[in-house]
């Protein structure tokens, strides 16, 4: 298979990822708005799918004879999807909100190239333990995860915030499910070990 391998991402969380699976690949970062994409849209399993679709779609039409990798992640706690938090206030606030009740990880993610599209997406629940003020601002000042939908880093200190984790892929969480994603790449010809 000679097809370029392209992620439609500038996350090095994506990057890392991939990396694990191939160093034969490119990112290339979608135009895409993803506000407007997501306005008006409250299911958070559409607005990732959505995402996901229209950022290796952008990719895509600017690389047709690729295969492209788009990826959205979605935080869903109680009927509300929560964002990056951006800043350290922010992150403390969605951390407290979390504190001692389950929320849903949706990663989406849509796969272009010339024989198609394929679309998955697979979802995490987790439950955070419950943490006090003082333990939030600690774990902040830590990870510094202002840039991570609800405020947290599963790959790092974050791990220590949580009760449980029910998942099928926790490769998931960090923002690309890799097994689901390695079986798909194979299937369209691309080697991965």
């Amino acid at each position: 298979m000679n097809s370029r391998l392209i992620l439609a991402s500038t996350s090095a969380y994506r990057r890392l990822l991939l990396q694990r699976l191939t160093d034969s690949f490119e990112c290339v970062s979608p135009n895409v708005d993803e506000r407007e994409l997501a306005e008006g849209i409250c299911n958070p399993n559409r607005v990732a799918r959505i995402l996901a679709h229209a950022k290796a779609a952008d990719v895509a039409k600017r690389f047709p004879e690729s295969i492209v990798i788009g990826s959205d992640q979605v935080v869903s706690f109680e009927d509300e999807i929560l964002g990056k938090p951006m800043t350290i206030e922010n992150a403390i606030r969605q951390i407290l909100r979390l504190s001692g009740k389950p929320h849903r990880l949706i990663s989406a993610v849509c796969i272009i190239g010339p024989e198609g599209t394929v679309e998955f997406e697979n979802e995490v629940l987790l439950k955070m333990r419950e943490i006090d003020e003082q333990e939030a601002i600690r774990y902040i000042e830590r990870d510094l995860p202002l840039d991570c939908a609800g405020s947290y880093k599963i790959e790092a200190a974050g791990i220590a915030l949580f009760e449980s984790i029910n998942c099928s892929d926790f490769t998931a969480i960090v923002g690309l499910p890799l097994m689901q994603l390695s079986s798909e790449l194979r299937r369209v010809g691309i080697l991965i070990p």
